[in-house]
This record gives C-alpha cells, sequence and structure tokens, in this order.
C-alpha cells in the first residue's frame, strides 16, 4: 500500500493506512487526547455531532532527536492549535470534523477532516480525506497528514517514532512535485 496521499479533487486529498488493531485501538488513538497525543496533537473533543474541537499541537514533543522546525514553520514549531467541529461521530469506525473553523467561509465550505476505520481481520483501514483546502493549504496538509499518520503507526506498531520535523520537511518538498504531476 502506498502511503502517499493522493488528490482526489482540486481541494482534496486522501490517505490510506493499514494499521495494527483492533479497531477500538486505533479509535482511541483518534479520540483520547493523552493517545491522540502521541502521534498529532491533544486538546479536548466533545463526541457528539456539533461538538468542539480544539486540538493543540506539540510537534517537537513527537519524536526525540529531532530537527528544529524549518524557518516557515518556526513560529508554530512546538505549539499551535486548529479549532473544529464534530459533524459526525459513530464510533469506533467514523469521524468527520471542521478544521480550522474560518469565519469568513460558510460552515458548509469549512476545510474538513473525515476518517474511516474498517476492521480487517487483526488489521484495520484507515481512511482519511481532507476536504475543501485551498491551493495554498494542499502541500503543507498532504505532508503533515503524511508524517502524522506514520507516527501513528509507529506508535500501534511499538516502533520509535519517527522524526516528525525531519520527516515532514522532506515529504512537504516531495508533495510539491507529486502534486503537479496529478495535478
Amino acid at each position: 500500500m502506498n502511503a502517499y496521499g493522493h488528490p482526489i479533487a482540486n481541494d482534496a486529498l486522501r490517505f490510506e493506512r493499514m494499521l495494527p488493531g483492533p479497531i477500538e485501538r486505533v479509535w482511541a488513538h483518534l479520540v483520547e487526547p493523552e493517545k491522540r497525543r502521541l502521534w498529532l496533537a491533544d486538546g479536548p473533543m466533545t463526541l457528539v455531532p456539533g461538538g468542539d474541537i480544539a486540538l493543540q499541537f506539540h510537534n517537537a514533543e513527537l519524536s526525540p532527536d529531532d530537527d528544529r522546525a524549518p524557518e516557515v514553520y518556526r513560529a508554530q514549531e512546538n505549539s499551535g492549535e486548529v479549532r473544529g467541529r464534530i459533524r459526525r461521530c459513530e464510533p469506533p469506525q467514523r469521524l468527520v470534523f471542521t478544521w480550522g473553523d474560518d469565519p469568513s467561509r460558510p460552515q458548509d465550505a469549512q476545510s474538513e477532516v473525515d476518517i474511516a476505520l474498517t476492521a480487517e481481520g487483526e488489521r484495520v483501514r484507515l481512511v482519511l480525506i481532507h476536504r475543501r483546502l485551498s491551493t495554498r493549504e494542499l502541500t503543507s496538509v498532504a505532508g503533515g497528514w503524511h508524517t502524522h499518520l506514520g507516527i501513528l503507526e509507529d506508535r500501534l506498531s511499538g516502533q520509535p517514532p519517527r522524526p516528525f520535523w525531519r520527516t515532514h520537511t522532506r515529504l512537504e518538498a516531495e508533495y510539491v512535485e507529486r502534486l503537479r504531476r496529478e495535478a
């Protein structure tokens, strides 16, 4: 399975991973702040439609022995917050939420993350689709999700997590070329 995200529309990316199960364990890493913090961000999620989300990022703490954030991300090297709202919550198979609520966009035009989990034997298929992204957001979001999902895979597999900033920097550059070719 190819770990790279692929554009499925001009404003949407799709990622797919096969992760060690069971599905309830993967779900817990999506919704429980102390587990989510190990691969993405901590912060509260009110797991009902309309519930608030406040993802608090600490990317420099995701893995030991990492590089500093590149200059473009230095201001949020180990901080940052994304707010959103739950759109769908169907444990343990589906979680849909807005990403970075933007008051200048109508509610139905907000950037949206849709995560679907499917048990397949002892493994779990995770499909993540991030929709309604601006052109300038695509490469950063692609590199970010690719890196975060890789760290989730490492954590669930009992492996040391790959370095976030070093990996993200390399992948973001690769996605500039990949997305241009796939457009």
